[in-house]
Parts: C-alpha cells; structure tokens; sequence
C-alpha cells in the first residue's frame, strides 16, 4: 500500500485522529512547507518532529488524556506546535484570546483546570498569572517574564512519545465563546467534532495542493476550522501575525494562496484597499466567510470583483445548527445564509420551546456531526444550550430567529439576545440597520436596546459614516424614522469613526451600551446628541 492510499483510508473512516494524518503528511511529503510567517517556514517533518517532542515533554511531566492544557499568545510556529503537540498525548487545548481582560482570562484558567499555561511576553505583561501548585507556566517567546523558557522546557535526546488511541467523545479543545454579552463559556469540541471538520474541508477542496493564508487569530474557532484541515490534509498554512488587507494581498499574491477563511469585515478592508484591483488573486478560488453578518451587498461585491467560489457558513462554535451558502452559484439568495449542510437537520421552535412549522419565524435549533460535548464544567448552562424534540433527539440552541423561505433557504431576523421589547413589541436590529445601511452616507452601524423609562427598551442607532462623507446625526436619524415602522423608531442616533468589534469582527454591543449608559450619566441634564424629544413611539 503506497502513503497515498494510506493517508485516504484513514480519511474514509468515520473517526480519525489529526496528529495521526499530520504524521501520515510529513512521511509522504517530509519537505513540503507546512508553515509560512513572515521568512519562517517549517516543513512537514519539522512539524511532526516538533508536535511530537512537545507531546513527549507533556508525557514526561505527567500530562496526558483528561488533562488540558491553556495556551493564550500570539500567532507563532510554537503556538501551533504546543497545540498539535498536546493533541498528539491526548491532552485537550483551551486555546484563551489574549484580547480578554485578565479577570476574564482569570476565571478561563479556573474553569478548564489547566495544569499548564502556555503565554508570551506581551499576554504576561497584561496577564501576571505566577504559577502555583498544580499550575506551570511556559514562555512560548522563551522570555523567563512569562515563564519557563520554551527551549529549555521542552524534552531533550530520545523524545519519541508513547502512542493513544483517542476516543471520538475526548474533549479536542475547550473554546471559550467571545465574551460580548459577559464571562464567556468553555465550549467542548470532542475530536469526532473535529474530524467532521476535515471530512467537510475534503468536499470544499482543500488538500495537498492548498495553499490557505490564514488572517484571523490562532485561538478563534474560525481559524481552527481551517488551519486544522489544511495541515491535516497535507497543505501549506500561511501566517499573519495581524490582519492588514495590505500585507494579505501581498501574501496572497507572493504564495498564490488558494483558499482563505475571513470575517465579513476583512472582506470590507480589502475592497477598500487600492491595491485590491492590482492584485493577482486568480489563484485564490476558494474564499470562506462566517463569524459576524455577511450583508447582501458585500456578498454582492465580492462576487463582481473576486472571482471564483464564495461561500458563507452559518452556525456556531457550539455546532448543532450548520447552513453554507454558495453565493456564486446562488446569486438571487445572498439575503440569505443559505441552505442546511449536507447531514444538518435544522427546527424552528417559539418562546416556548414549541416546533413551529414550515415558513413561520422563531428560533433555529439545529444538530449535525460537528456538535458541542457541552459547557466544561456547566451542566446547567449545557442543559439550556439543548433543545429535545418528541422523540428526544438533541438540538442546539442558536439563539438566532429566523424562517425558511419558500426554497429552504434561511433568512435571519437577528439574535435573540440582540431582540428589542419596546412596550411589549419585539424589534429586530438588524430590520432597523438594513435600513439605515441604505443610506448613500453610512457605511457601518449597530441599533442596540437601551433602558426607556416609558417603554422598557427603545432603540439607538450608532452609524459609521462612508470615507468623504459628513451626514449630521439629526436629519439622518429622520431619514431612518421615516422609513421604518413606528415601534422601530430609533430614539438617538450617533455618529463614530468605528465600532467596536472583536478579533474576529463580531460587533461588541455590549460595550455600545456601556458607552451609551455613561454618556447618560454624564449628561443626565441635557438632552443627547441626536435624541429626540420624546420617544420612539411618537
């Protein structure tokens, strides 16, 4: 049997191990480049030759399945060797986002357990954890403020690891969700959830040849769902330390990458960039998108002036509720995101948890291969995740309202937790934001609830002008009253340079209403910029 035929029984198995199809790669293809950031490149066999040592080191310390292990750092060759190689002992990887305050990345630790914590000298400096009984810290950087130097933690002479045999239900990784709405949870992603993902990466054309250039931080699921696949299907991952649509096409252009995972956002950027119609991107046919809303309009755009294929995911990291839309191949239905996946099942259920039927509005629950274990250590929060159906089958919660339209493809309102109730109507944001996006002068914006004495809640919108343009909050805010329903009325409206978003371009409405709250209390005798005299309902 050649490698080759090797490498593809092992991915016609229902369940599979990662590391042991990496291992496969780097005996078939030793000095074919695995990694690219900046003028680093490791190859195949120094990716294995790395992911085992560290699994060695991890064995030799007494690190192994049911244990996990925290990494919390910038993008790095070490990075992802710490990562694979945890994987190669069994060891599950809370991969924590270095962007999260130190009480958040605090309580992280405390709720995976981690019996080590993986940083650099830029996380320590914002994140002072001091190791404990129980808890070792490594410096990824080999800088001793952060830990015990990499170099000299990891194993020296025979380093050769003992082998598992992972189980389909191990806890692969332990994602902690983007923290917009509070302390985020741990997300259990079991190694058949992972192994679901590569299956999906062979159908959407990644293998030996791809070239992936990956634009979003290591921690965030939306790279992993790429950058595992890509490594474990004998491709190259290209690396960016941070985005800048600048440097991306000049990657892109330089490694003649072939596919790419992006945030709607990026897309954005990269449009706007000069350089974007100068660019050789002709062999970049494989374009992905998910994470935050895909407007129709950027869909659109994407489509006119990037060739190739474009596809949208929807879903969560949570798993369950699993919908891709082939935006080339569907150009009438880029209002949507798309049609459940092959082996997706998806519902629609009321406030009370009834199944709604076909066509009516409600929320989507949703089940698939790629389902989360649980919250880690949350019982009663993985519990409220779940929806069961009559006969007891398993769904999860997407917190989403949306509807099938006539060809089954699904058409969101907007998130159950984002839902405004203004004197007991409901009002989706994102019906105001269409509307206000419209405007030839508005290039971003977010409604969000704030507390109305009158109504309980009352919309306000914050717009982002286009570049040249200087639209004056008041009359913009009467060209969108105008225009929706009186319940949708926005009682401000406020004009911002940017809004604000996480590392992977989720708008953070929390921290527009925290902003919202203390311009309150700051101007608790005057009137706000913007607001009018009296309610939404007027």
């Amino acid at each position: 049997m050649t490698m080759r035929q090797d490498i593809d029984n092992l991915l016609a198995q229902p369940f599979g191990s990662i590391p042991a199809l990496i291992e496969r790669q780097a005996a078939r293809r030793p000095d074919h480049p695995a990694l690219i950031l900046d003028d680093e490149r490791l190859d195949f066999a120094g990716l294995r030759a790395g992911m085992e040592r560290v699994a060695a080191t991890l064995q030799r310390n007494g690190v192994g399945p049911g244990h996990v292990i925290a990494i919390c750092a910038g993008t790095s060759f070490q990075y992802l060797l710490a990562f694979l190689g945890a994987l190669r002992a069994g060891v599950a990887v809370a991969p924590l986002a270095p962007s999260a305050t130190a009480d958040h990345l605090s309580a992280m630790l405390d709720n995976c357990g981690a019996t080590l914590v993986m940083r650099d000298q830029e996380v320590a400096r914002q994140w002072p954890v001091q190791a404990r009984p129980g808890l070792q810290c490594v410096a990824l950087d080999d800088r001793p403020e952060a830990g015990q130097p990499w170099s000299r933690w990891l194993a020296t002479g025979e380093f050769a690891p003992e082998p598992i045999a992972p189980e389909r239900d191990w806890p692969f990784n332990v994602i902690y969700s983007s923290g917009t709405t509070g302390v985020p949870k741990g997300i259990v992603q079991s190694w058949a959830m992972r192994w679901a993902h590569v299956h999906r990466a062979v159908a959407n054309g990644y293998g030996p040849d791809a070239v992936s250039l990956c634009a979003t931080p290591l921690y965030s699921n939306t790279t992993l769902v790429a950058a595992l696949p890509t490594l474990a299907l004998g491709g190259t991952l290209v690396l960016m330390r941070k985005f800048s649509a600048t440097r991306f096409l000049a990657l892109a252009q330089a490694h003649r990458a072939t596919h790419t995972m992006l945030v709607p956002v990026q897309y954005q950027r990269l449009l706007q960039c000069p350089e974007f119609d100068q660019t050789d991107l002709s062999a970049l046919q494989h374009k992905f998108c998910t994470s935050a809303p895909f407007s129709a309009a950027l869909k659109a755009e994407v489509l006119r002036r990037w060739p190739g294929t474009l596809i949208e995911y929807y879903g969560m990291t949570e798993g369950g509720v699993r919908c891709e839309l082939h935006c080339h191949a569907h150009p009438d239905k880029l209002h949507t995101v798309g049609r459940p996946a092959a082996g997706a099942e998806v519902r629609f259920i009321d406030e009370h948890g009834n199944e709604l039927p076909p066509g009516a509005q409600g929320e989507i629950v949703g089940r698939s291969a790629g389902m989360m274990s649980g919250y880690y250590r949350e019982p009663e929060r993985s519990r409220e995740a779940e929806w069961h159906d009559r006969r007891g089958i398993r769904f999860i919660r997407s917190g989403d309202i949306g509807r099938l339209d006539d060809d089954g493809f699904i058409v969101l309102s907007d998130r159950r937790k984002d839902m405004i109730i203004t004197g007991g109507f409901n009002v989706y944001p994102s019906d105001i934001e269409s509307v206000l996006l419209a405007h030839p002068d508005v290039g971003d914006c977010a409604v969000i609830a704030v507390p109305s004495q009158q109504w309980g809640e009352t919309p306000v919108a914050y717009a982002v002008p286009r570049q040249g343009a200087q639209p004056e909050a008041e009359l913009l805010r009467d060209w969108l009253n105008a225009r929706v329903g009186k319940i949708q009325r926005v009682s401000a409206l406020f004009l911002v340079k940017s809004l604000p978003r996480s590392e992977i371009g989720k708008v953070l409405k929390r921290d527009l209403r925290e902003q919202y709250l203390q311009s309150q209390s700051l101007n608790a005798e005057t009137p706000l910029p913007g607001r009018e005299q009296g309610d939404s309902h007027a």
